[in-house]
C-alpha cells in the first residue's frame, strides 16, 4: 500500500473549552483529490486550518511526506510544500494579479528565480484569464476569477499538497461550472488536493476519496464514486438533492442551488 502524502492521527483541537476535532484520523493520497464533507459545524474548516498550522493542535500527529510537521508554524509548512487556500479566497484586492502571484511565490522566488519564472508561466498557461488581466487589480476581478487567482497564487509555489476551503462559496451556478473545469484541469496535472466543500455535488465531481464528518469525527471514508444517495442522506441529509449517482464526475450531477 502506498504511503499517503499527507496523514494525520488522533487530531484533537478546538477553541477554549470547546472541542471541535475529537481524535480524528485523516489521510490524502499523492496525486489525488480528497474531499471532506459535512454539515455546518462538523469541523471541516478547522481540520484544514489545523493541517495548515493556523489552528493549534492540542494533541495528535501530522505527517507530510514522512516528516512530522505538527508544532511548526504555518510559514514553515509552506516552505515544506503545504499550501492553504482559505475560505473567501482573500486575494490582495489592491495589488495586481501578478503581484498577488508574486506574493504566493515568495519562497520559490528566493530559492530559485528561474523555477519561479517557469512556475508563473505555468499558472498563466493554466488560467489564461489571469494572464490577460495580469496588470489588473485583483479587486476588480469577478468572483470566479478571484477564485482562480487564489488557487493560482498557491500553485506558483509548486506545493506538494494544496488545502482548499469552500472554493465554490458565493459563486453563481455558471461560475461554479467554470471553476469546476479549472480544478479538474489542476487535478489532471497530478496536483494533490484536500478539498473542503459544503456543495456536495460539486465536491464529489472532483474527489477521488471522500471523508464525511459529523461533530469533529469521521463517520465515513471511501472512494467518492461509491458514495450513494442513501449514505449521503444518512450522514449529511443531502442525498435526495443529488438526484442520481453522486460520485460521477460529469455534468449530470446537479449542483446545490
Amino acid at each position: 500500500m502506498t504511503e499517503p502524502l499527507l496523514s494525520a492521527t488522533s487530531l484533537r483541537t478546538g477553541f477554549g473549552s470547546q472541542v471541535v476535532l475529537h481524535g480524528m484520523d485523516f489521510e490524502a493520497a499523492r496525486g489525488e483529490v480528497t474531499g471532506v464533507f459535512g454539515l455546518n459545524g462538523a469541523g471541516k474548516s478547522v481540520l484544514l486550518k489545523t493541517l495548515a498550522g493556523v489552528v493549534p493542535l492540542w494533541s495528535g500527529t501530522i505527517v507530510l511526506e514522512g516528516r512530522r510537521v505538527e508544532g511548526t508554524p504555518p510559514e514553515k509548512r509552506v516552505e515544506m510544500g503545504m499550501a492553504h487556500v482559505p475560505q473567501g479566497r482573500q486575494v490582495f484586492r489592491s495589488l495586481s494579479v501578478e503581484q498577488n502571484l508574486r506574493v504566493g511565490g515568495t519562497v520559490l522566488r528566493k530559492r530559485d528565480r528561474r523555477s519561479y519564472a517557469e512556475a508563473l508561466e505555468e499558472v498563466y498557461a493554466m488560467f489564461p484569464q489571469l494572464a490577460a488581466k495580469r496588470r489588473q487589480a485583483a479587486g476588480s476581478l469577478s468572483g470566479g476569477q478571484q477564485a482562480m487567482l487564489a488557487v493560482g497564487r498557491v500553485l506558483v509555489a509548486r506545493p506538494r499538497v494544496v488545502l482548499i476551503d469552500e472554493p465554490s462559496a458565493g459563486l453563481s451556478p455558471a461560475v461554479v461550472e467554470e471553476l469546476l473545469g479549472m480544478l479538474l484541469d489542476v487535478r489532471a496535472r497530478g496536483v494533490t488536493m484536500v478539498l473542503v466543500e459544503q456543495n456536495v455535488g460539486f465536491g464529489l465531481r472532483l474527489s477521488d476519496t471522500a471523508f464525511l464528518l459529523q461533530r469533529g469525527t469521521v463517520v465515513h471514508k471511501g472512494p467518492a464514486a461509491e458514495l450513494d444517495s442513501e449514505k449521503l442522506a444518512y450522514h449529511l441529509g443531502v442525498g435526495r438533492l443529488l438526484g442520481g449517482r453522486p460520485g460521477r464526475r460529469d455534468k449530470r450531477v446537479p449542483l446545490r442551488r
